[in-house]
């Protein structure tokens, strides 16, 4: 008879595993990670993956937990969470309150919080990597809400397999997969009751738009919406990277802001154009210009006709004898 400490490999259980054993090759140089565990079933498969190919690696894994307070009874979800994760043998376990803010979307201002949250766990355990449950159902997910809101290749481009310090090893698993690694490890997901509920955009899309698009355009939607937010990602990373250069090469500090000589600017496609200007800009003044912020500023490039100065969320913007000069809000143009 098969021991209970020693289940049958299934396939479920070794597609998760290989993906998360990516993570601690010693090229990755990864020593202590800590993984984003909510309790349900991505999350706490990647947690006994994790705890499994870490122990093989000699790294360290310990787990943390945000409680969002948004349910009630979640202090008792995320408690619940916390014994799985030890039962689980990871350690240090961190099980963090957070207050949600009211100044944007729900579903925003919780991951705000959330991400804050695995901030101040990395500082105070000294953990090199956060470690996030992302499917790719997830992935399509994010990709096509991101065309149904027109915006454009930086929500196109889906989640990045690894940000800084979060790491998203499943991105090729199916959510399906991990719900049937649970079943094979005996483990026993939370159900989130947000996850049904229409009001949530994700929730609709998971729910009715994916299926209703996999059964009129024929099955295999979501993962070509993966394969086109990796091509989108890859387009996007070398577009970045020449409106970086330019910036750097280009962009000058001054005494009251910054500027940049329109030639330079005019030389530039419209997509490193448009970069430079919001790379610039993120980089001087903290502003985040939005697509049609950026277009504006553009035209004082490729459609000059003597605009008056340009006031946009956090940064002014004039041109005066070809160059662009960027001030802070309230700032007055000689």
């Amino acid at each position: 008879m098969q021991s209970e400490r020693r289940r049958r490999l299934t396939p479920a259980i070794a597609d998760v595993r290989r993906a998360v054993r990516a993570v601690f090759t010693p090229a990755s140089a990864v020593e202590f990670v800590l993984v984003g565990l909510s309790g349900g079933a991505d999350s706490l498969a990647l947690a006994a993956a994790t705890a499994f190919e870490a122990h093989r690696a000699g790294v360290r894994a310990g787990a943390v937990i945000v409680d969002h307070q948004l349910q009630a009874g979640s202090a008792d979800v995320a408690a619940a969470a916390a014994d799985q994760a030890r039962t689980l043998g990871l350690e240090p376990v961190l099980v963090l309150t957070v207050t949600v803010g009211a100044a944007s979307g729900p579903e925003a201002a919780a991951r705000d919080a959330r991400y804050a949250a695995f901030d101040r766990a990395l500082t105070s355990t000294g953990a090199t990597a956060v470690l996030l449950g992302h499917t790719l159902d997830d992935q399509a997910e994010t990709v096509l809400l991101g065309l149904a809101r027109g915006s454009g290749p930086t929500s196109l481009r889906g989640m990045s397999p690894r940000s800084g310090p979060y790491l998203r090893p499943m991105l090729g698993i199916r959510r399906a997969q991990t719900r049937q690694f649970c079943v094979d490890s005996a483990l026993v997901p939370w159900e989130d009751p947000q996850n049904g509920d229409p009001a949530y955009a994700r929730v609709r899309v998971r729910h009715t738009v994916l299926p209703v698009l996999e059964r009129e355009l024929g099955p295999g939607i979501s993962a070509a919406l993966v394969r086109t937010a990796d091509a989108l990602r890859e387009d996007s990373d070398a577009l970045d990277d020449l409106a970086r250069t330019v910036v750097r090469a280009a962009w000058s500090n001054t005494d009251a802001g910054a500027a940049i000589a329109v030639p330079v600017l005019a030389a530039q496609p419209a997509a490193v154009r448009q970069r430079v200007i919001r790379f610039g800009v993120q980089a001087t003044f903290g502003a985040a210009l939005e697509r049609s912020h950026a277009l504006a500023v553009a035209r004082l490039v490729t459609d000059w006709h003597g605009q008056e100065a340009l006031d946009l969320p956090g940064v002014r913007v004039v041109r005066q004898d070809g160059v662009l000069i960027f001030v802070g809000p309230g700032h007055t143009f000689e």
